[in-house]
This record gives C-alpha cells, sequence and structure tokens, in this order.
C-alpha cells in the first residue's frame, strides 16, 4: 500500500472504529495521517528523537492525530508484519522508538487538552507537552498537574511511567490523577481496536488502566489520551477537578565554587542533605510542601549546588527552603552564594525547552537511576565524590538528587504499577555529549561511576534497607545486562518489584502477540 492509498483508506472511516472520541475527526483543523518514508525529505527529521544517540532506520513513520488513524496505522503495520515503535515528546533515553525497520507512530500532532464533562474530568491527548498542558489547564481554569519540569516531554511516556515533579512531594505522583486512558492494542487475531480504561474497579478493562499508572510506555499498546482529575473529586466544576495552580514560583539556590570543596565537606553537604530528607519527606508536613534537590556537576564545569522550590503561596514556604538550607551547610566551612527568583507559574512550568540537558548539538545522552529510602552511607559518597573530581579534562557528568516522597507516599504500593511508594530521594547518574566517537568513553565512565556507588548490591540499586530499584522513566537498558547488574535481582524487580507479575498479566491479555516491544518492555508471562 502506497502513503496515498493508505491516506485515501482512512477517508470515511465511522467512529466506532477509533474509540471513545473519533468524532475528533470532524474538528477543524484534522487532516489525514501522514506517511513519510526514506524518500521524503521530511524523513531526516522525523527519524530522530531528542537523544542523538539513537536515529532510526525506519521503514516508514506515520504521522498520526486521531484515535481512527492509530487504529488504522497500527492494522496497517501488524497486515504487514512490521514492528510498531510509539513516540510522542521524542525523550527516550535507551531509544525504544529507534528501530531498524518496522513502522513509528508519531504522536506528536495530538496535542488537545479539554475539559470532557461526560467524564468530569480533562482530557489530554498523548502528543502533548508538559509546557503545553500546563499553559491550557492554567489559562482555562487556573489548575495544573504535578508533572515533570521539562517542557518539551510528552505527555504520552511521561505519565504512564510514573511522572513526577517540583510539585510532587506535595500534591503526588501524576499517576494518582489518572482517571481513565484510552489505549490502541492489539488481539490475538491480530486486529487493533481502541479501549477505554478506567480507575473503576468493576471496569472489565480495570487492570489495563492499572498498568497505565507507571509500568513505563511501549509494552501494551498506543496510548492515545488520557482523563485527569484529583483522586476522590465529585465535583462536576472544572475549575474544581485538579489543584489549584500557584500564582507565582520560588526558586532558591546556593552554589559553592567546586575548587574549594574538599572531599570531608563534599561528604558533609550531601550527607546532610539525605539527613534533611529522611526527617522532611513526611506527607503533609512543613518540609513535603516544597521540592529541594542537590546538583554536582563533574568538577570541570564548577558547579556544585543545592536548591529548593516552592509555590509561594504556600504558608512559611520561604522558612521552609531556609531551613533546608541551614540543615544542609551545617558542619560545611565555606560559604555559598545564593540566588533567589519569584517568577509568574507560567514563566517557571512552560517556558520553551526548560529543565532539558544539553542542547541541541549537545543531545547524546545518558542515565542511570535510582530510588533512595535513606540518604548515602559515607562510603558511598567518598566513590561518588571520587568520580566527580577525576577523570581527565572532559567528563560531562552529573549527579542529581531529586526530593521524592511526601504525598507520593500516600497511596499503596500496589494500587498503582508504581511500587515505590516509600521512597524519599530519586538519584540520577547521567551525562550528555556532543560527537559519536565520545559514546563508548562517556558510557563507559558512568557505568563505572553507577557501578562503584553500587559495588555492595552487585552495581545496582536492589532493594532493601537504603536503595529502592529503579525509575522506568529514566530506563537503563544496562539493568538487564549482567555485565553491569551482577546482583542476580533480574531488571524487572529493580523497575517494578512485586507488581511485575500482574503487570504481565496486563501483558498477555492486551497484547498476546508481543507486538509492542523493546528492551525494557514488560514480557509475556512465558518469557
Amino acid at each position: 500500500m502506497t502513503a496515498v492509498e493508505f491516506r485515501e483508506s482512512q477517508t470515511g472511516r465511522t467512529a466506532g472504529n477509533g474509540g471513545a472520541d473519533d468524532a475528533d475527526r470532524a474538528h477543524a483543523g484534522v487532516v489525514d495521517a501522514s506517511v513519510i518514508t526514506a524518500d521524503d525529505p521530511r524523513y531526516e527529521s522525523l527519524r530522530r528523537g531528542s537523544n542523538h544517540r539513537f536515529v532510526g532506520n525506519l521503514d516508514y513513520v506515520c504521522v498520526v492525530n486521531t484515535t481512527g488513524q492509530v487504529v488504522d496505522a497500527v492494522n496497517r503495520a501488524v497486515t504487514e508484519g512490521r514492528r510498531i515503535t510509539v513516540r510522542s515528546g521524542g525523550h527516550g533515553f535507551e531509544g525504544a522508538a529507534s528501530t531498524d525497520g518496522g513502522a513509528l507512530l508519531d504522536m506528536s500532532e495530538m496535542t488537545r487538552v479539554f475539559f470532557d464533562p461526560a467524564r468530569r474530568a480533562f482530557a489530554i491527548e498523548a502528543g502533548a507537552t508538559l509546557g503545553h498542558v500546563y499553559r491550557v489547564l492554567f489559562k482555562g481554569w487556573n489548575v495544573t498537574l504535578p508533572a515533570g519540569e521539562c517542557t518539551e516531554v510528552g505527555v504520552g511516556g511521561h505519565f504512564v511511567g510514573g511522572g513526577f515533579g517540583p510539585l510532587s512531594r506535595r500534591l503526588g505522583s501524576v499517576v494518582d490523577y489518572i482517571s481513565a486512558v484510552e489505549v490502541v492494542v492489539v488481539d490475538e487475531d491480530g486486529r487493533a481496536r481502541a479501549v477505554v480504561a478506567t480507575d473503576d474497579p468493576s471496569d472489565p478493562h480495570h487492570d489495563l488502566w492499572w498498568a497505565h499508572t507507571g509500568a513505563g510506555g511501549g509494552s501494551f499498546g498506543v496510548v492515545t489520551r488520557y482523563w485527569v482529575r484529583s483522586p476522590g473529586t465529585t465535583s462536576s466544576d472544572p475549575a474544581e477537578l485538579l489543584p489549584k495552580a500557584p500564582g507565582t514560583w520560588r526558586t532558591v539556590n546556593l552554589a559553592w565554587p567546586w575548587d574549594k570543596v574538599s572531599e570531608q565537606d563534599f561528604a558533609r553537604i550531601v550527607g546532610n542533605v539525605g539527613d534533611w530528607f529522611e526527617h522532611n519527606s513526611a506527607p503533609g508536613t512543613p518540609g513535603a510542601q516544597i521540592m529541594a534537590f542537590f546538583y554536582a556537576s563533574h568538577r570541570d564545569a564548577g558547579i556544585l549546588s543545592i536548591g529548593a522550590m516552592v509555590d509561594d503561596a504556600v504558608p512559611d514556604g520561604a522558612d521552609v527552603i531556609q531551613g533546608y538550607f541551614d540543615a544542609v551547610c551545617d558542619g560545611v566551612g565555606i560559604e555559598p552564594m545564593r540566588h533567589e527568583s519569584v517568577k509568574p507559574w507560567l514563566y517557571f512550568s512552560a517556558y520553551p525547552n526548560y529543565g532539558d540537558i544539553g542542547n541541541q548539538d549537545v543531545r547524546r545522552i545518558k542515565i542511570k537511576a535510582a530510588y533512595l529510602r535513606r540518604g548515602y552511607k559515607r562510603e558511598q559518597l567518598s566513590t561518588v565524590y571520587r568520580h566527580l573530581t577525576t577523570g581527565g579534562e572532559h567528563n560531562p557528568y552529573h549527579f542529581i538528587l531529586i526530593g521524592y516522597g511526601g504525598r507520593v507516599n500516600t497511596v499503596d504500593s500496589d494500587a498503582t504499577a508504581i511500587a515505590q511508594r516509600d521512597s524519599i530521594m530519586k538519584a540520577a547518574f547521567m551525562g550528555a555529549w556532543a560527537s559519536e566517537a565520545e559514546d563508548a568513553t562517556h558510557i563507559g565512565k558512568l557505568r563505572e561511576f553507577y557501578g562503584d556507588v553500587y559495588a555492595e548490591t552487585g552495581g545496582v540499586p536492589v532493594p532493601g534497607e537504603i536503595n529502592d530499584g529503579s525509575y522506568i522513566n529514566y530506563p537503563d537498558a544496562d539493568l538487564a545486562d549482567p555485565r553491569w547488574n551482577t546482583s542476580g535481582v533480574p531488571w524487572y524487580t529493580l523497575y517494578y518489584k512485586e507488581n511485575y507479575a500482574r503487570l504481565q498479566q496486563v501483558k498477555k491479555r492486551y497484547d498476546p502477540r508481543d507486538e509492542f516491544h523493546h528492551k525494557l518492555s514488560i514480557r509475556l508471562p512465558s518469557e
């Protein structure tokens, strides 16, 4: 079938083929799906995502605009025996959407955000970016979600992987607000259909909803839209269905000159960070009203800092931030520099490209992650210091501790697919560089860094007293490689713990042919 024939075959499709809202085909501005092959001048742009390490050699890219078009595209790919991959914002860290051969569904034009009175919820299409979602929710109803701060990330993958952000300690994980999800799945007979799954335990598709509250993308089907509202709300007023957005947002940073920070000072700072989170992450407490973090580049780049941020309307929020700074600076022998700003909410939450690492040239990215139940031990801090202060002249590495816990931890570990519901921080070990020739060097150094920090547990953060596995939205294929994971604990336990067996049953029911798969996708029970 040619691209023209494929577009023409969709003309006049009925709403029944497209799921919950395929009448959207009639709304102004909808165009037919575009099928873009290698001989099309657009192909070179569309086969690339945000991470320049991965460039797909695809049979074609299909740019879809409606659920019905997604159903058609999936049916075509299955009929032709092509692998199906999906991209919304394109921020995949392990190249799950960049394959040799196959069909890539580009969801980036499905961007509508609107109030759906029938479901008493906001509908958000999978291609909408976080910045766009924040703008629409704020301008229309003065509400928001506790999602991430990288404005160009697409919600399609962010939500399903258990997204979190600056408001999560105060308001919870974004998955706690998902009331329904529309997914295009492929049945045993190879036919695609759209299914709407809800948080209602009596819904026959309830398990499919549950799987989309933290299992990560690319395992069950193609998410076309989410519906979100605050858990337990009974209102029909859209302005009351989600938390009120901040009016202004306060951000404060302290920074030390790296060349003056001794190993003792470093251990004191990071140890104090861990201690503060251990004692200030209980839901509803003053400390849980703020987001706080620690950030260190390699010493080459000269940046070592802590920061905190808060809705400026939170009572005594600025005092809580100061309390965090006082605790972290206790016993540190050098004075930090201070920078503080108060910005309107949209300037912080929706500013273009905010939060992304690197730039349009420096975009070869590798990330490794961990959940933390407690702060690092002193030996681990010595290891972190060593890796951040040695290694030559060009070391594009970052070590980040990000506040977690708070209201996130009010939900049971099996109520959603996110099993980590008693952690206090997330750790990220990451790097970004420009040249393909540097891949082996930088990836190798990050592997050594991470493996040395977790040497006591086989090179990975095995769940236990301090660690609680890893975060699927920061996917790391090394966890599935016995060269780098010598713990004997499989990758799926690190990501999903006891929830994995249930996720496999969902996979068996909704993707029995394993049409949707990648390095870290949920496996069928037989595997």
